[in-house]
């Protein structure tokens, strides 16, 4: 089957790291940081960029990959493409109706794996990417990004809890688990749809459920297993697990109206949620994802736990900036924020270099963490 060669990904890659940079920039500016212009445009589309053109990119190539063939990778295509719009002053509505096409994609792919293997976690994915979609129609229909932020969420948390619930096969049968998940997503979709309808209410099922998923993952993930191990099994362990606690600080801070906009714990729960519980999936799986994606070797260091340690610590004085109501702690944190995210990328490109001098057959991934 033709696929796109490795070399090849590597443009698609950097389309979404161009709309994490400037997203990151934008967020920044949101809070009334000074930053280069380009990024300061982009303040009101913060979410667009980081949810919709990175990660909705990143997503999208990873599932590409995964499914073979050279249509899955117009998904990231467009996504990526709709983030370098927006940098460009381009039409909303184009940048819009890439990304409704890209997550239309990511739909396909998902409807294609579950047709190929029939099974929840397939399912899940399928229905997180439909959640995308949904969110993309939301914001195109209303002409406000604020509609759509709670099934763009929905989308990252289902594909993220979907993709654990695969690995729950490594563990003893637990009758309980999937229909305990089935509820908790019907949950979670339940109050991103009423949102549309009664935002106070609908935000407070959707932190019921995003709560109650936090709970699920704790109780039922492999990665309490896998913590208890060495090496990149037991850090990946750590990642998520801790992961899961900001999951639920920010289902918490949601149940306190801290999704609504309008609320002063706005701040709080949506990086509760898109920092510390998503980029601590990234920080864990980025050592998996990235040899699978561009095969290249990323091999463990114990330095991977620095990014980890920086991003907790700077997410947590961002966040009691948040609860204190100070404007320079959430300043100083974000700031740190975007520093962690820096320490990151470089530690994993000198993880790579390292790797390239590695000699063949040496390697820290173990697909079951």
């Amino acid at each position: 089957m033709n696929t796109l060669p490795p070399l090849a990904r590597v443009p698609l890659l950097v389309l979404g790291l161009a709309s994490l940079v400037t997203g990151v920039l934008a967020g920044l500016a949101r809070l009334g940081v000074v930053v280069p212009d380009f990024g300061a445009m982009q303040a009101g589309n913060h979410a667009a960029l980081m949810i919709g053109a990175f990660f909705g990119a990143v997503i999208c190539l990873e599932r590409a990959v995964a499914l073979g063939g050279l249509w899955p990778y117009l998904g990231p295509a467009l996504s990526g493409g709709a983030g370098v719009l927006l940098l460009a002053g381009g039409p909303l509505v184009v940048a819009q109706c890439l990304l409704v096409l890209g997550s239309g994609v990511l739909v396909a792919g998902g409807i294609m794996v579950t047709q190929r293997q029939t099974a929840l976690f397939t399912v899940m994915l399928a229905v997180g990417a439909a959640c995308w979609l949904a969110g993309n129609l939301a914001w195109i229909a209303t002409g406000n990004v604020h509609a759509a932020v709670p099934l763009w969420l929905a989308f990252l948390v289902l594909t993220i809890a979907g993709e654990r619930l695969e690995l729950t096969r490594f563990l003893p049968v637990r009758p309980a688990a999937p229909p305990s998940f089935l509820l908790v997503t019907a949950v979670i979709l339940g109050g991103a749809i009423f949102a549309a309808f009664d935002d106070a209410l609908g935000l407070r099922v959707f932190s019921a459920g995003m709560l109650a998923m936090a709970v699920w993952l704790l109780v039922f993930d492999i990665a309490r297993h896998t913590a208890a191990q060495q090496g990149l099994t037991r850090f990946i362990g750590i990642c998520l697990l801790t992961g899961y606690v900001w999951l639920g600080a920010g289902a918490l801070t949601g149940l306190a109206g801290g999704f609504s906009p309008s609320s002063p714990l706005h701040d709080v729960a949506m990086h509760a949620l898109a920092l510390g519980f998503v980029f601590a999936m990234v920080f864990g799986h980025a050592a998996i994802i990235f040899p699978a994606v561009l095969k290249v070797k990323i091999p463990y260091h114990p330095f991977f736990y620095v990014p980890l340690a920086l991003l907790h610590l700077s997410l947590a004085l961002r966040v009691f900036g948040g609860l204190t109501e100070s404007l320079v702690l959430r300043q100083w944190g974000a700031l740190a924020n975007a520093a962690t995210l820096l320490v990151f990328i470089a530690t994993m490109l000198a993880s790579v270099l390292r790797g390239a001098r590695q000699p063949k057959g040496r390697s820290g991934r173990r697909r079951t963490a």
